[in-house]
């Protein structure tokens, strides 16, 4: 059932616990999420968004409980992504006639997934819908994260409805930021940035400093998945230009894949040198074997990092699966302001590090240098030159 986010907007709904993968299995969700959808209800009356194609009958049902479906007189979609737009087809079937306020570009992807001809009204940035006493101002946010996205800003109760923006995969029976725990959010508002907003960065901080040109007070943040932001809600806007800035903490990552340990081997005593070299540097090792770490936690360690080393073995004169992936998906996620090199273990031909200091140069990463290569299984003079490898890493980055 819902619950009142202030006197006149109520969350309409749901949070799923049981949610581990999002997007396919793009993306992990360890905390769930939930689907905020938010009824406004003024002298007119407006719901925006909805929840998933899964929840569709639930969410209609326990709207029916909480509202008079005839008496809602427009339907804002902020963004047509399933997970927002999935139970309109189950609504709709409700009250066909009502009008559906979003972007041009969201007109184009509801037809093209539910190939109905809703009464649509396309709007773009500074376009108003009068509610009464209080209007929405319609904000465009285009590649936040898809061309369709936009902002619902609504006067008076000065609440920014974000859609994607500002939001986490985070499930909770507490619904306001001030009342969950902090490094748990952060942790999740971080890694939603670094797997699904990071390519689009400079979006980002354009669009953010379009809003703030605006001058529109902010008291309140009601994102599409996560938490309601209510407790100084800025802190996130101020996260996000921190963010989408090229970010980078002091940090160094090992991302390695391993066959029988020689890569491992060679991953830890790379960290020992960079420890020997720089005791202030945060080291984090991760075998990316999808049995040992998850590839999205992986990646906002990534992201966090000034430095990133990947190691493989050599596989049929490639590198692994796992090491291969998670290459892919830095390259497609396009971090800025990174360094990294490569090294691994080999038997009989060796093209592991050069084929994995291609791809970080695809990633637009800067090359420390050409990596390292150790045959076969590293022996004592082998793991101390992997140190020497890893004090010069950390040298370089002082």
């Amino acid at each position: 059932m819902g619950f009142q986010v202030n006197n006149n907007v109520q969350w309409v709904g749901k949070i799923d616990w049981e949610l581990k993968k999002f997007h396919g299995d793009e993306l992990s969700t360890h905390h769930g999420s939930s689907y905020n959808s938010y009824l406004i209800r003024d002298e007119k009356t407006a719901l925006i968004d909805c929840v998933w194609t899964p929840f569709a009958k639930e969410f209609v049902a326990n709207l029916k409980k909480e509202i008079d479906l005839s008496t809602i007189d427009y339907i804002i979609v902020n963004h047509g992504e399933p997970d927002h737009s999935g139970a309109l087809p189950e609504l709709m079937r409700e009250i066909p006639n009502t009008p559906i306020y979003c972007t041009a570009n969201a007109i184009k992807s509801l037809k093209g997934q539910y190939h109905q001809e809703w009464n649509f009204i396309p709007v773009k940035t500074g376009d108003k819908l009068n509610l009464g006493s209080k209007e929405f101002i319609f904000i465009e946010a285009r590649m936040l994260h898809w061309p369709d996205t936009m902002f619902t800003y609504l006067t008076g109760d000065n609440i920014l409805f974000s859609n994607d923006g500002f939001g986490q995969h985070l499930s909770s029976e507490h619904m306001f930021n001030d009342l969950v725990d902090q490094a748990e959010l952060y942790w999740e508002a971080q890694k939603y940035y670094a797997n699904i907003l990071a390519p689009f960065s400079k979006f980002v901080e354009n669009k953010i400093k379009e809003i703030l040109s605006l001058n529109l007070p902010v008291d309140m943040i009601c994102p599409s998945h996560g938490v309601i932001w209510r407790d100084n809600p800025l802190q996130i806007v101020n996260k996000y230009m921190e963010w989408a800035s090229d970010y980078q903490e002091n940090q160094i990552t090992i991302v390695y894949d391993t066959m029988w340990n020689s890569t491992r081997h060679m991953a830890e005593q790379i960290a020992a040198g960079i420890r020997l070299s720089d005791k202030d540097v945060t080291v984090k090792l991760f075998n990316c074997n999808s049995t040992h770490t998850d590839k999205n936690d992986i990646i906002t360690e990534v992201f966090k990092s000034k430095a990133v080393l990947v190691g493989s073995p050599t596989i049929n004169k490639g590198i692994s699966f796992a090491v291969a992936g998670i290459l892919e998906m830095i390259k497609g996620l396009g971090f800025k302001n990174k360094k990294g090199a490569a090294f691994g273990s080999y038997g009989w031909s060796g093209e592991n590090t050069k084929l994995i200091s291609t791809e970080l140069e695809h990633a637009k990463f800067e090359l420390i240098n050409e990596g390292l290569r150790i045959t076969w299984n590293p022996d004592d003079e082998a793991l101390m030159k992997c140190q020497e490898f890893g004090r010069g890493i950390a040298d370089s980055l002082k």
